[in-house]
């Protein structure tokens, strides 16, 4: 029996929680006056923060979201009639791996 695989996503995710457990380990230590496993809870902050892509910025979500819309032809009114497929099928587009 093979193991099963992790998605792109699932080890995102993990890489994050391990990311966010060492910023809370790092506080602790400062606020207990140990910067020497501070420092080392920090670096792997960083080591670990290059296996994570950088995020969309709000005004790159709010372009690619605008171009959807456009593309639908829809009006302020018309946002329940957005096209969650068509905006998932662009998601998708953008970040392939995260299946």
């Amino acid at each position: 029996m093979q193991p099963e695989l992790l998605s792109s996503s699932a080890i995102l995710a993990v890489i994050r929680k391990a990311v966010t457990r060492r910023e809370d380990a790092a506080l602790v230590y400062e606020k207990a006056s140990r910067t020497d496993l501070a420092e080392k809870e920090r670096k792997e902050v960083e080591l670990l923060q290059a296996f994570i892509p950088p995020l969309l910025g709000e005004a790159d979500i709010d372009r690619l979201l605008q171009e959807v819309i456009s593309e639908q032809k829809l009006t302020v009114g018309d946002k329940k009639a957005l096209d969650s497929k068509l905006v998932k099928s662009r998601a998708d587009a953008l970040f392939p791996s995260s299946s």
